[in-house]
C-alpha cells in the first residue's frame, strides 16, 4: 500500500483506512507510539497489560494446541 501524507494545519498527516483501523483494533482514542529505526517510521498502537496478557495466553493455547503441527509445515 502507498500512502502520501496530507495537509493538516501547519503538520502533515497520514490517513489510515478503516479496515486497517478495525484489523488492528484502533480508533481516534487508541494511543499510537512512533518510533523510527532511522530508515522506516513505526507506528504501534500502545496496549495496556490485560490485552497483552490475554494475547500470550491465547498464543501459549495456539502454541500447545496446534504447535507439532506448524512446525512441520515451517520445515
Amino acid at each position: 500500500m502507498i500512502k502520501r501524507l496530507t495537509k493538516h494545519g501547519n503538520s502533515l498527516a497520514l490517513v489510515i483506512e478503516r479496515g486497517v483501523l478495525d484489523l488492528l483494533e484502533i480508533d481516534a482514542d487508541t494511543p499510537l507510539t512512533v518510533t523510527t529505526d532511522g530508515q522506516c517510521l513505526i507506528v504501534s498502537p500502545v496496549r495496556d497489560a490485560k490485552h497483552i496478557k490475554a494475547f500470550r495466553a491465547a498464543l501459549k493455547g495456539v502454541n500447545n494446541r496446534y504447535g507439532r503441527a506448524l512446525k512441520r509445515l515451517a520445515d
